[in-house]
């Protein structure tokens, strides 16, 4: 990854700040000036800008950080976490290996464990391979495949989610994605071995559902969690995707938002500005989590597992029965 960080739009102040202090910088060096007292103040001041802004984001703009290009995906943190153990399991055992999904095994303090998860690319090209972390069904028949290992093998699961949601297109619908989703779904839910799930960036609809039940969510700080993106519920409400910043308000879609609302069931801190300035940081504390949370899920039986696991998403949603009284008024 360039070790230089590409700005969001909202960012931008900030970058004019600091490419003033490295202007300074460099023209004390060339005119022998010490501009020391310059500098120092407009480090004080690029910080406090940075602390309020990276306090006060709104979801627009955490769907900025979480779709930042150069955010780190799957392979970079699961390298990361565990750099000499990876090995990755291909193909669906059909004829087909779907690049948008990944999944292998890693060696953790507590043992191996089977990662699977969503893999974006780096520039157009590894996009194009991965399909921009959109899973065709052929991807989740090979998802299934190693959550059956696993559970054969008695690996506990890790699945990492960054997708803005399954392959939309017609050859999607031909080869069966919603079948290939419900079927993980329940497949998932009857897995007698420990799964934990991380959001890393976005968690779209079906395409996230289709590798997210597990007895343990977690989200990294800026991540999201939504039954469909910003723009699509803004195409559907208000005919126009330009309204994707309010529809992001709307839904509810942070990690803050999630916890609240008992679906994760934690916050990963990022570094500040997220995940992309300080990936080993943030492939680390993915790491304490996951670890973590596979400890307290370790003293449960197979079936304890599935009980944890089956109240975790009864309990998700309120509902409340409308009176008699109420109706026939």
């Amino acid at each position: 990854m360039s070790d230089k960080i590409l700005p969001l739009d909202f960012e931008k102040p900030i970058m004019a700040m600091e490419e003033k202090i490295e202007e300074l910088m460099r023209l004390s060096q060339e005119s022998k000036i010490d501009f020391t007292e310059e500098i120092d103040k407009l480090r004080i001041q690029a910080e406090e800008v940075k602390g309020k802004l990276y306090q006060r984001l709104t979801p627009a703009q955490k769907l900025q950080i979480a779709r930042h290009p150069q955010r780190p995906n799957l392979l970079e943190t699961v390298k990361a976490m565990s750099p000499n153990t990876w090995v990755e399991l291909r193909g669906d055992r059909a004829g087909t290996d779907d690049r948008a999904i990944i999944g292998g095994i890693i060696e953790l303090a507590s043992g191996p464990v089977m990662v699977i998860g969503t893999q974006k690319g780096r520039g157009m090209k590894e996009n194009l391979t991965h399909n921009f972390g959109m899973a065709n069904p052929e991807g989740y028949r090979k998802a299934l495949r190693l959550f059956q290992h696993a559970e054969k093998f008695k690996m506990p699961v890790l699945t990492v989610v960054d997708t803005p949601g399954a392959y939309p297109g017609i050859a999607g619908e031909q080869h069966g994605i919603g079948q290939a989703i419900a079927l993980n779904i329940r497949e998932m839910a009857r897995l007698r071995v420990p799964i934990i799930s991380v959001v890393t960036g976005e968690g779209a609809s079906g395409g996230a559902l289709g590798i997210g039940v597990a007895n343990r969510i977690y989200m990294l700080e800026h991540a999201l969690y939504t039954v469909i993106s910003p723009e699509g519920c803004a195409s559907i409400l208000w005919r126009s995707a330009e309204y994707a910043s309010r529809a992001a308000e709307a839904l509810k879609i942070t990690a803050q938002d999630l916890l609240r609302f008992g679906i994760a069931d934690g916050i990963i801190d990022e570094p500040q500005g997220g995940a992309h300035h300080d990936p080993l940081f943030a492939a680390q504390r993915i790491m304490e989590t996951v670890e973590r949370g596979f400890s307290e899920l370790k003293g449960l039986s197979a079936d304890q597992l599935l009980d944890d696991r089956y109240a975790k998403f009864r309990k998700i949603g309120a509902f409340q029965e409308a009176k008699a009284a109420a109706l026939s008024s």
